[in-house]
């Protein structure tokens, strides 16, 4: 290839770079798509985007560890990108292993070999820094000049894109915090794990959702929306709610409202996140079979996001202690889970359940510590759950 034609196929590179950095919201999806694009402009081995922590003063990145991908955080004004991060300057270094600022603990994590680096600061538009490039390894030669031109152009390319999607995540993050305060306020109540109860209905409808293979955006929106599931019980009376016995047929049917009572506190919401809520608040206790409350419904004329959340709900009700009842050993819970296969669950719903069951026994694991078997166990169900 001659150098006008390098020159040519790099012009198309980075029209198309521009493009690709300013649809991506999400910010480590953004870092990633990044990565890649200064891979193939640059024909380097790897790239890192360092980001900018100011709350705990390091730098970080995703990188690649065996077959996972980590978080490596730097010390500001420590190694090359350090280096980089205060002076505000670009390196090109031919050979790491010799310059005195390179760690080499990040290739001993990683097992990867660096031997040339170019590293550029990564400015925002009032000239602060916000991160740093860092492209190892150009195939068979060191960087040149036009390399560091290149790489300092798609910095500024790209500095706006990460500062979009920092202040989207930021604004989401808040939006997130007043949801799940809102979701402890109703759940709080009746339930002493109310933090794990939440953040296991979060994840385990997340990945059930990603296991039917909704869209990706679909799938965050129901993490975030399914843990107002219950937001209803705050209609509630304390002396059914925290009722320690068998609930009488009229105390049910008053349980029973918080479905309704959840979807009107939700309804008429302008955001899409709080419409899922809606849907899922309101149906959540509907069965496949249409035997579920409050109104019956069938199949598929139950949201499919309060089917997702029904099977999540059940299964971390039936693993979890109560008063009234044992845990369950949760590889009991997804026997049981598969038996109400086409009566109370969506049957493709528990087939997604099924898939992703060892990232949701990883998950449960994680808060449970350890699991009790309990044999010769009844299918009695958690009555707020079923």
């Amino acid at each position: 290839m001659t150098r006008a034609e390098e020159l040519e196929n790099r012009l198309k590179l980075l029209v198309n770079f521009g493009g690709v950095v300013s649809k991506e919201t999400n910010l480590g999806k953004l870092l990633e798509l990044i990565a890649e694009q200064v891979k193939a402009i640059l024909g380097c081995d790897r790239c890192s985007v360092f980001i900018l922590d100011r709350q705990t003063n390091e730098l970080w990145a995703k990188v690649a560890l065996g077959m996972q991908r980590t978080e490596i955080r730097v010390p500001y004004g420590k190694g090359i990108v350090g280096h980089v991060a205060t002076s505000g300057q670009t390196l090109n270094i031919q050979d790491a292993y010799q310059d005195n600022r390179f760690t080499h603990e990040i290739d001993r994590l990683t097992g990867y070999r660096t031997r040339s680096i170019l590293a550029v600061p990564l400015k925002n538009v009032g000239g602060h820094i916000i991160g740093v490039f860092e492209a190892m390894n150009k195939g068979g030669m060191p960087f040149n000049v036009d390399d560091e031109g290149i790489l300092q152009l798609i910095s500024s390319l790209a500095a706006s894109g990460i500062e979009n999607a920092q202040l989207y995540e930021s604004l989401s993050k808040s939006q997130l915090e007043t949801i799940y305060r809102l979701a402890v306020t109703a759940e709080y109540r009746d339930q002493q794990d109310t933090a794990v109860h939440l953040r296991h209905i979060s994840e385990y409808s997340a990945l059930i959702a990603q296991g039917l293979g909704l869209p990706e955006r679909e799938a965050e929106n129901l993490r975030y929306a399914s843990p107002l599931h219950d937001i209803g019980k705050v209609g509630i009376a304390d002396a059914i709610l925290l009722k320690p016995g068998k609930l009488t047929p009229e105390e049910f049917e008053e349980m029973k409202k918080h479905t309704v009572y959840g979807a009107k506190i939700l309804s008429n919401a302008e955001s899409n996140l709080l419409q899922i809520a809606c849907k899922v608040a309101g149906s959540h206790h509907e069965k496949f079979d249409g035997t579920g409350y409050p109104a019956g419904l069938k199949a598929e004329q139950i949201p499919i996001y309060a089917r997702i959340v029904s099977v999540a709900d059940v299964f971390d009700a039936l693993c979890a202690q109560r008063v009234y009842k044992p845990k369950w050993d949760p590889e009991k819970a997804r026997e049981y889970i598969m038996e109400e296969k086409g009566k109370a669950f969506d049957p493709a719903v528990v087939e997604a359940f099924d898939r992703v069951f060892v990232d949701i026994l990883k998950m449960h694991a994680m808060s449970d510590g350890k699991t009790t078997i309990i044999p010769g166990i009844t299918k009695e169900l958690h009555r707020h759950s079923y």
